[in-house]
């Protein structure tokens, strides 16, 4: 009876160490879960202008037509200067009638505006991948007629490159982040469970030039610094923590 009584209760302290073992097994391990900061950063190899032909005219018409002919004059410059096609686009396009508002005197009904003239704009977006060109296309635009806009905006055409550095920076920074909280904390480091990126381009700052750009002087290339593009990672990285 007792031989008995002993074998049962080996079977079902059995049973109940096999589901503690295997619980202890599937319990998740302590975690950690740093953010890692890369950047890098790498002279622009393009730039893109933005131009503005605009015209007054007494009608509608006249400002259209005196608006093709400025145009057709910039757009055939900027293919004689190597601007591809396929670098020029335009981006804009509005007529707009001008009125003059008169004056009300002795609280007599307001008149009704009239107008004088029509606007017509223009706005056309080149690209230009040759840097040392930027000045004398701006120079040149000016004097064949772009009389609003001039921002410029520095870009990178294929940034992979860049944005891979940045990206192991980021995950380099991330591992030594995670190494001196875990080693203050008297834990070890485990295996790399998770990791979750944020990349963040390079927010365009644009020149602007002030005013009308016919107050620019044609008398010698547009000053141009393109400086430096930086590119910014953020990578969330998960790490188990070895007990």
């Amino acid at each position: 009876m007792t031989s008995k009584i002993l074998t049962l209760a080996l079977a079902v302290t059995t049973m109940v160490a096999v589901p503690m073992a295997a619980y202890a097994e599937d319990a998740p391990r302590p975690r950690i879960t740093v953010t890692g900061e890369g950047e890098a950063a790498a002279a622009p190899d393009t730039a893109i202008l933005s131009l503005v032909v605009m015209q007054e005219k007494p009608t509608a018409r006249e400002a259209l037509t005196a608006n093709n002919e400025a145009m057709a004059k910039v757009l055939d410059a900027m293919k004689k200067a190597g601007i591809a096609e396929r670098d020029l686009q335009t981006s804009g396009f509005s007529i707009d009638p001008r009125y003059v508002f008169p004056e009300n005197n002795n609280n007599q009904p307001p008149k009704p505006p009239s107008i004088v003239g029509y606007a017509v704009s223009n706005s056309l977006t080149v690209r230009v991948r040759d840097l040392a060109k930027v000045g004398d296309i701006l120079d040149q635009s000016v004097t064949l007629g772009v009389n609003q806009g001039g921002n410029i905006i520095f870009t990178n055409d294929k940034p992979d490159t860049i944005l891979e550095e940045a990206r192991k920076n980021a995950v380099a920074n991330a591992v030594a982040r995670a190494k001196t909280l875990t080693a203050a904390a008297g834990v070890e480091l485990g295996r790399v469970i998770e990791i979750n990126e944020q990349s963040f381009s390079p927010r365009p700052v644009p020149m602007a030039a002030r005013g009308k750009m016919m107050a620019m002087d044609a008398a010698s290339p547009v000053p141009v610094a393109a400086g430096e593009n930086t590119y910014n990672v953020n990578v969330n990285m998960t790490f188990e923590l070895k007990n």
